[in-house]
């Protein structure tokens, strides 16, 4: 697709409309398509802080029950987003091309526009190469922090490098500036400054409003804005994180591709979690293999293995044994099961992953509850339909539009076939739904 069809398609179109409430009043890119698209323009614009909220992820499994996990999300002024999207997607569009002619189409597979497949399919390629193997050793590896860590001088290099230029033009470097040492104002602040509560209804209320603050309101308060001024991190929740990360792995990537497909291995990247593979040949090649590969990582700055989530398998025709000490002292030997893309494989079956079903079920009970100690009815005395609840959560949903997790089970299974175990735990849903609705 050129730059002049992405800028006129009714689908780009319609994604960039979003109805949240900021600092500029809302538009889309047909409205700016000429604006964004001239460099010059580009090069001068003044960006607006970013809006910063702290998300809570709620995680769960059946050992440690709920826990919180925060989350930090940046979202763009109306008119920077429209920017950082069709700046997503050029570097995207030359990104594709480089990692076609460096032989990584199949190793990057997060982020990408033009390989038209999900984590299903690469995680049933990555176990699939496993049990082709037969004898192999696996090493499993997360990125602490991958977002927050990305060094602004190798960012800009690799940038550099994927424009074939020594210098960024100056519409990029805007850009790039703008990304990194990124202005932003608490989205606390804006409730409080409007005089709402930092709740639902609060930011409801907010996001209604044309802007979240008037032109004269933002200058009389601009000391609420605060800049990232460190030589690392990029805000998360932006439409250009995702390649710029893509971009940032550029070396690594043709690196560690390099030295595992010469072994007849396989690397594979989804975002800061990947997977390799080698044919088991000998101890000490293997040993020496994973060193080098960590020096490797090791050669980009900031980019640090979180270690509970680093781990070394090795299978032999069906038995998968954690080997993690051998390879690294710090390495998890806790799982016996290599998780990938929200898949798990034991050396025999597939399934899905437990912590992923613990989160469907979790949720499943917590709103079947709530209804159930509600007595069927809200505090208005209006009777609470159980409908909403059997199409997130049952077969009732699965089927329609948009869908709903057993949706894509159902696409898991047919993708790795009936022999797997894929169904195996989300079995007799409505019977559980209809137990916790009883249970109060």
């Amino acid at each position: 697709m050129t730059n002049h069809e992405w800028l006129y398609s009714e689908q780009t179109i319609r994604r960039s409309n979003k109805s949240y409430a900021h600092f500029d009043l809302r538009t889309n890119i047909g409205k700016q398509r000429n604006y964004i698209s001239n460099p010059c323009k580009v090069a001068t614009h003044g960006f607006y802080p970013f809006i910063h909220y702290e998300m809570k992820m709620v995680k769960f499994s059946k050992e440690n029950g709920t826990k919180c996990k925060p989350r930090d999300i940046c979202y763009a002024a109306h008119i920077d987003r429209c920017i950082y999207q069709y700046y997503s997607f050029m570097l995207n569009e030359l990104y594709n091309r480089r990692v076609w002619d460096d032989g990584l189409s199949d190793v990057a597979v997060a982020y990408r526009t033009n390989l038209h497949k999900s984590n299903i399919h690469f995680s049933k390629t990555a176990f699939d190469f496993i049990k082709a193997l037969g004898n192999c050793y696996i090493m499993i590896g997360d990125f602490t922090h991958f977002f927050d860590n990305l060094d602004h001088r190798y960012l800009k290099k690799q940038w550099c490098s994927l424009l074939n230029l020594e210098y960024l033009p100056d519409d990029h470097y805007n850009v790039f500036k703008n990304i990194t040492s990124y202005s932003k104002w608490e989205l606390t602040d804006l409730l409080s400054l409007n005089n709402l509560e930092n709740n639902r209804l609060g930011r409801k209320t907010l996001n209604q409003q044309p802007r979240v603050l008037t032109p004269m309101q933002f200058k009389a308060n601009r000391s609420h804005i605060t800049k990232n001024k460190s030589l690392y991190g990029i805000p998360q929740g932006s439409p250009l994180s995702a390649v710029l990360a893509n971009v940032y792995m550029l070396e690594v990537d043709k690196l560690i591709n390099d030295t595992v497909t010469a072994l007849g291995g396989i690397y594979m990247r989804y975002s800061d979690d990947f997977i390799i593979i080698l044919p088991s040949n000998s101890k000490d090649d293997v040993e020496t293999t994973f060193s080098h590969i960590q020096s490797i990582l090791n050669s980009a700055p900031r980019l640090t293995l979180e270690p509970s989530k680093t781990q070394y398998f090795h299978y032999t025709n069906g038995v998968l044994v954690n080997c993690g000490k051998r390879f690294h002292e710090d390495a998890n030997e806790h799982n016996s099961s290599i998780n990938f893309l929200g898949f798990s494989f034991n050396g025999q079956n597939v399934t899905i992953r437990a912590k992923t079903i613990s989160k469907y079920y979790y949720r499943m009970y917590r709103k079947a509850r709530n209804i159930a100690k509600a007595g069927g009815y809200t505090q208005k005395g209006n009777h609470v339909s159980c409908k909403n609840l059997y199409r997130c959560y049952s077969e009732r949903g699965a089927n329609g539009k948009p869908g709903n997790f057993l949706t894509y089970v159902s696409r898991a299974e047919k993708e790795y076939g009936s022999a797997e175990l894929i169904t195996q735990h989300t079995k007799r849903h409505m019977q559980k739904i209809r137990k916790a609705l009883n249970d109060h």
